[in-house]
Order: C-alpha cells, then sequence, then structure tokens
C-alpha cells in the first residue's frame, strides 16, 4: 500500500543508515587515534585497566629518572675513591722508600703532602647536582630504584665515606695500608651499589615496555581490520543514501496518479 504519511521504505533505508553513519564515525575515530578503546564508554573495564597502567608507567618513568641520577652520584663518588686509592697506594710506596737508608725524607714528604692534598681535592670534587658521598660531613643518600603500586616507591641506601679525612692520621706505610683497606671497602660498597643500580635501570625500561605492549593488547586498534571496515562502511553509507533516495522518491510516482 501506498501511503503519502507513512514511508517505511524510507524509515528503513533512514534507520540502517544511521547505523552505518553510527559505525562510520567509530572507524575514523579508531583510525585517527589509533585505540580502540580511548574512553571509558567503548569498554569500562579494559579503559579503567589501561589507565591505572598508564599511571604506574608513568611512576617508572619517573624512577628510571631517580635512578640515572642516582646512578651518576654512585659514579662520581666511586670513580673519585678508586682514584684516590691509586694515590694511597703511591703515598705507602713514598713511606716505604722513606723509611730505607739514604732517602731524602724532606723531599719524599713534600710529595706526600702534594699527593694527600691531591686526596683531599679529589672528595671535595666528587659532586654531583650537590652531593657528595666522599667530603667531611657527607651523608648516605636514599636512591630510589623502584615503585610498588599500593605501596610506594622502594630505595637502596648508599653509605657515605669520609675520603677528606681517610689519611689525617696516616703517617706510617702501615697506617696508610690500614687507610687503604678502609677505602678499599668504602669501594666496594659503592660498585656494589653501582651494580645494582645499573640492573635496576635495565629492568626498570623492560618493564616499562611490557606494560606498554600489555595495554596496547588491551586498547589499540586493529589498523589493518580498521582500514578494511572503513572501506566496507564508505560503501554501506553511499548505498545507504541511495536507497534513501529511492526511498524518498517513490512518494513522487503518486503526484502523476493525480496529474491530467
Amino acid at each position: 500500500m501506498a501511503s503519502i504519511l507513512t514511508n517505511a521504505s524510507a524509515m528503513t533505508a533512514l534507520q540502517t543508515l544511521s547505523a552505518t553513519n553510527k559505525n562510520l564515525a567509530t572507524t575514523q575515530d579508531r583510525i585517527a587515534t589509533g585505540q580502540r578503546v580511548s574512553t571509558a564508554s567503548d569498554n569500562a573495564a579494559y579503559w579503567s585497566i589501561a589507565t591505572g597502567m598508564r599511571t604506574q608507567n608513568s611512576a617508572l618513568s619517573a624512577v628510571k629518572d631517580g635512578l640515572g641520577l642516582g646512578a651518576s652520584i654512585v659514579d662520581t663518588a666511586y670513580t673519585s675513591l678508586t682514584k684516590a686509592i691509586d694515590l694511597a697506594q703511591k703515598i705507602q710506596a713514598k713511606y716505604v722508600a722513606k723509611e730505607t737508608p739514604g732517602t731524602d725524607g724532606a723531599i719524599i714528604d713534600a710529595d706526600i703532602a702534594q699527593f694527600k692534598a691531591q686526596i683531599v681535592e679529589m672528595a671535595k670534587g666528587a659532586t654531583f647536582q650537590g652531593v657528595n658521598l666522599l667530603k667531611t660531613g657527607g651523608t648516605a643518600q636514599n636512591i630510589v630504584t623502584g615503585y610498588e603500586a599500593g605501596t610506594g616507591v622502594t630505595t637502596i641506601a648508599v653509605a657515605a665515606f669520609d675520603l677528606e679525612a681517610a689519611l689525617t692520621t696516616a703517617t706510617t706505610s702501615a697506617t696508610v695500608g690500614t687507610a687503604i683497606d678502609t677505602m678499599k671497602a668504602a669501594a666496594a660498597g659503592l660498585g656494589s651499589a653501582k651494580t645494582r643500580i645499573d640492573t635496576q635501570v635495565s629492568f626498570t625500561s623492560s618493564l616499562m615496555d611490557a606494560i606498554d605492549r600489555g595495554v596496547g593488547q588491551l586498547v589499540d586498534a586493529d589498523m589493518n581490520a580498521e582500514s578494511a571496515r572503513l572501506s566496507a562502511l564508505q560503501v554501506q553509507q553511499q548505498l545507504g543514501i541511495q536507497a534513501l533516495s529511492i526511498a524518498n522518491s517513490g512518494n513522487q510516482s503518486i503526484l502523476s496518479l493525480f496529474r491530467g
């Protein structure tokens, strides 16, 4: 039955076209953003998980920066201390030479004084971003090494060592040897901390990559599939427009019945 009040074909075509346009808008949004879940309305569960994991990754990024700063502080101290140990060994050799008959003690003492002064300068100069683990009065540092959701940051304590005063009372080869043993123990501690920090930097980078991959599995769009879907929807849209046009033109034929 033809009616000028109700065009069932046009309504069906319009509903189909509206659904196609909605799907087309969704596909275009996915292509533009690269995500199939970009808002909570797309998929509340996946969006919530992805947002939480991105928050964790943001915290891990700050941890990675902190590890970089901590590594620089420890490396500066470690490098200076190992160089100071080399000088201390030369000082010990000078004291041994001084105890040898026929040597000029005054000249040797002058050399020793220069070496000790150089070690003090090394201690004072071992500063990175205002932190010095080797000068007199230096304090231990807590280096951020990780982040645990719901708990907070984790840290490693790196002890300070008073290199500036390490050889102050060392006046013989034996006392210098004792000081060297103390310096080596401090260097070993810094070396262990340096190794742990370097390992943690690598682990944090790998963990961030793993989280990024996991989030991508949840919310990223398959661009190949979306591209194919876009082409199909564009064809459907064109056909829908034609169907609606045909349905609307049907009523026009009724007018011909009333023309004389």
